[in-house]
């Protein structure tokens, strides 16, 4: 038999088995339905009902959780995979009035659309590709952080967290499940105030990270059995608070842990609609998961 050489290290998943929503305040959930629902294509869960002051956005097997109240804006850029840039364009033209007078922006390129979300939110969304591990999902978060920091930033994903991390040119990658990652590239520019948002990721040894965040009194709420939250990125040598981010940790007991999530089709519509066309196909194998297995 043919020996094949295979880079095994890279399908390693290490300790984050999944970034599973992030979470920013919106002052206005019609405004918000407006641009995650009807430009951008994404789902409002269907299921959950949390009442008027918390809404939950499905995309593919992530969400956007949007709590009511002054709004926050992450200091990066939420980057996104869709099945279909052009209908995505389309979208977006088509909103763009009922958007107006907000900080609403679109820029086209070849392979990627950005887009500034109506209070400051910035998105970066590409069309998935058959290496991809999801067709419709939520890829990556990038934030902007100090000079400097991204080493220890990878220092403390790696040595307390558990994750695989590669740090190149400034930018600190951390993989935080299959096909997403978080990103932390050094800027020079100002960086604004931390504001309160947060992300949420599983983790399979939920223990270990506790216990060293609770030695150095990091933890900032002890949620339940399966769920706790930090704060702080700390340089494990140094134990310099190095940026302000929270992290909802869950462990995969957690009752929401995989939990399905229902996407729709957001090309379907009254002038086109197809029987049987309703549920978010991807790839278009017909089958209704959301998870980009073809």
């Amino acid at each position: 038999m043919t020996a094949h050489i295979y880079d095994r290290s890279s399908a390693d998943v290490g300790n984050i088995i999944a970034l599973e929503h992030v979470n920013v305040v919106v002052p206005d959930v019609a405004v918000a339905m407006t641009f995650y629902v009807h430009a951008l294509g994404f789902t409002r869960d269907p299921y959950v009902d949390l009442g008027p002051d918390l809404t939950w956005i499905n995309v593919g097997r992530q969400q956007f959780h949007l709590p009511t109240g002054e709004p926050q804006v992450v200091r990066g850029v939420i980057e996104l995979v869709v099945p279909d840039l052009r209908s995505l364009r389309a979208r977006l033209q088509t909103v763009a009035e009922h958007l107006a007078g907000t900080s609403f922006d679109v820029q086209v390129r070849d392979d990627v659309v950005d887009v500034r979300g109506p209070w400051g939110n910035r998105f970066r969304l590409r069309e998935s590709s058959p290496v991809d591990h999801m067709t419709l999902g939520l890829s990556a978060v990038e934030y902007d952080v100090p000079e400097g920091s991204p080493p220890g930033i990878g220092r403390f994903y790696e040595q307390i967290i558990g994750a695989p991390v590669s740090v190149h040119d400034g930018c600190c990658t951390v993989g935080a499940g299959p096909g997403q990652v978080l990103r932390f590239r050094e800027t020079s520019g100002q960086i604004e105030p931390y504001e309160g948002e947060h992300v949420a990721i599983y983790v399979a040894n939920f223990s270990n990270p506790h216990t060293w965040l609770v030695e150095r009194d990091l933890i900032v709420e002890e949620t339940d059995q399966h769920q706790y939250r930090f704060n702080w990125i700390v340089d494990p040598g140094s134990g310099q608070r190095l940026f302000e981010v929270e992290h909802e940790v869950r462990s995969l007991h957690h009752r929401l842990y995989q939990r399905p999530l229902i996407n729709r089709n957001p090309d379907q519509n009254l002038r086109n609609y197809v029987p049987g066309a309703d549920p978010f196909h991807p790839r278009g194998v017909g089958t209704t998961s959301p998870d980009g297995a073809t």
